[in-house]
């Protein structure tokens, strides 16, 4: 994947120090593409992020701190996947936080395929660690991927089933794709970037620091249709990610564990707050079957929304370009042939009206 101006331009204003997916989805929303927004002088970036971040963002970004990234990307296993791009996974556009780029490592293609998350103790039981197989393979043999934290435990035994599936697996890790952590599972990572997919919001070179862990739970409940939990203490990073999942609207499983055991209490707690027990996948299947079967509709052909018999021309050229894909407001402009002052406002009534949603970068969507 080649390393151009744009893809260079979202790459520098993630790498800048102190700014967080908030501040970059401000800076976005408010100048438009990074490379408006590294063309903002730092007294007007002022107005929207903290000074010290201004000034860094206003001396543009540093070709040197980009050379390495360029370099990973001559790897044709390697890719960048930015919020403006057509591929980029539709499920995380739902979540109240996306990423506003994605490290890639493997098949790209697996982030838009049905998904299942599947999360537990790093200090799992043998039967933990079966049950964990068992449902990751099962699963990826009914054609869902499995998604779940490369981490010891559960993590593994997951994507372990699922990479022996068609499913396959994606690994959401903490830390740069350039790092493996961690280094006990490098023969797994090196499985999943082969047959599956590693993916990060993080930069190259990132350690594995304690408060990114997380933050990438967002993402591994994001990408699925469901959470399913096996084995997790009341204090489980699996119960911050499962918490997630309901909040994207997500449906959360759990598999019951031994009375007593505080391996077992986290799933327990699920259960009572809701959760639905299951025992086997096809408890799964059952539960999150419309999902999938609207996802796949919409990946074999999207649908087709109406307007009303009087938009005016230029309203039903701008919306049947967003039908193919979303695109920024200069691109639409390019397409379309529309003057600015007249797109911006087909773009705030369709916007109004429900027919779009604008996302970070003033990238239009359809909604579906």
């Amino acid at each position: 994947m080649p390393m151009d101006a744009e893809l260079a331009s979202w790459v520098a204003l993630n790498q800048i120090p102190g700014l967080g997916n908030e501040g970059l989805r401000r800076l976005l929303q408010t100048f438009g593409d990074p490379a408006h927004v590294f063309a903002t002088p730092a007294h007007t970036l002022k107005q929207v992020v903290q000074p010290a971040v201004a000034e860094a963002v206003a001396q543009g970004w540093d070709e040197a701190a980009l050379a390495p990234v360029a370099i990973w990307l001559d790897d044709p296993q390697n890719s960048i996947i930015t919020l403006a791009d057509p591929d980029y996974p539709q499920a995380l556009l739902n979540i109240p936080d996306p990423p506003l780029l994605l490290y890639v490592k493997g098949r790209r293609e697996l982030l838009n395929r049905p998904a299942l998350a599947i999360v537990g103790s790093r200090n799992a039981t043998t039967q933990g660690l079966n049950n964990a197989e068992a449902f990751a393979q099962a699963a990826s043999a009914a054609g869902l991927c499995i998604v779940s934290g490369m981490a010891h435990g559960i993590d593994a035994a997951a994507h372990r089933g699922g990479l022996r599936g068609q499913g396959s697996s994606i690994g959401v890790v903490g830390t740069g794709l350039d790092k493996i952590y961690p280094a006990a599972n490098r023969e797994l990572a090196h499985q999943l970037a082969q047959e599956g997919a590693l993916i990060s919001e993080f930069s190259l070179g990132t350690p594995p620091l304690a408060a990114n862990f997380p933050r990438r739970n967002r993402i591994i409940s994001g990408l699925s249709s469901g959470c399913l939990v096996v084995e997790a203490s009341l204090q489980s990073g699996s119960l911050i990610t499962a918490r997630m999942a309901l909040e994207q609207g997500r449906e959360v499983f759990a598999v019951p564990g031994e009375g007593g055991s505080s391996r077992s209490r986290g799933a327990h707690q699920l259960i009572r707050q809701g959760a639905k027990l299951v025992e086997s996948v096809n408890d799964i299947i059952e539960e999150i079957a419309p999902q999938l079967v609207r996802q796949r509709g919409a990946a074999a052909k999207p649908e087709v929304r109406q307007l009303p018999q009087n938009s005016s021309a230029a309203v039903q050229k701008v919306f049947a370009l967003l039908q193919e894909r979303s695109l920024q407001v200069d691109e639409i402009i390019e397409k379309s042939g529309l003057g600015s002052a007249q797109l911006l406002g087909i773009l705030l009534d369709l916007e109004l009206q429900g027919y779009l949603r604008q996302l970070p970068g003033k990238v239009y969507t359809v909604e579906r």
